[in-house]
C-alpha cells in the first residue's frame, strides 16, 4: 500500500480540523446553558429543554462546525492513512480543557491533567507503532 507524506498543508488542515473540533465542543456546551434549561425529569420538561437547545444559536453554531470539519477531515483521509491522521488531530484532548478553562470557567484537577496526559502518551505510541509497522510492511 502507498503510504502518503504528511505535507505542510495537510498539517495545517489538521490543526484547523482540531482547533474547529473544539469549537464545536464549545458551542454544544454553551447551547445546554442557555438560560430556561432546567432538568429534564419527564416528557414537559423535555419538550422545555429541546425548545431551549434548539432555540440557542450555539447550538446551530455547532452543527455548522461539525459540517466543516467534516469536510476538513474528508480532504486530510484522501490525503494520508487514518493510522496517521487520527494521531495528529488528537491536540483536541489539550485543546477543549483549555477552552472549558478560560471560556466556562471550569476547575480542571490535576488528575485530570494526567488523564490528558496519559491519553495522549498512548496516542503517541500508537502512532510511533503505526510507523514501524509502516517500515517493516515494505
Amino acid at each position: 500500500m502507498f503510504k502518503k507524506k504528511v505535507t505542510f498543508k495537510i498539517l495545517l488542515l489538521l490543526i484547523a480540523s482540531d482547533i474547529l473540533e473544539t469549537t464545536v465542543h464549545f458551542f454544544f456546551k454553551k447551547s445546554t446553558l442557555a438560560p430556561g434549561y432546567g432538568q429534564v425529569t419527564d416528557l414537559t420538561s423535555a419538550v422545555v429543554f429541546f425548545k431551549v437547545v434548539f432555540s440557542s444559536v450555539f447550538l446551530w453554531a455547532g452543527l455548522l462546525t461539525v459540517v466543516a470539519v467534516f469536510i476538513i477531515w474528508s480532504m486530510v483521509l484522501s490525503k494520508i492513512d487514518l493510522s496517521v491522521a487520527v494521531p495528529i488531530a488528537s491536540f483536541s484532548y489539550i485543546l477543549v480543557p483549555v477552552v472549558s478553562i478560560i471560556f466556562l470557567h471550569e476547575q480542571i484537577t490535576a488528575l485530570r491533567w494526567l488523564g490528558v496526559f496519559f491519553v495522549l502518551a498512548g496516542v503517541i505510541l500508537v502512532s510511533l507503532s503505526s510507523q514501524e509497522r509502516v517500515g517493516q510492511v515494505k
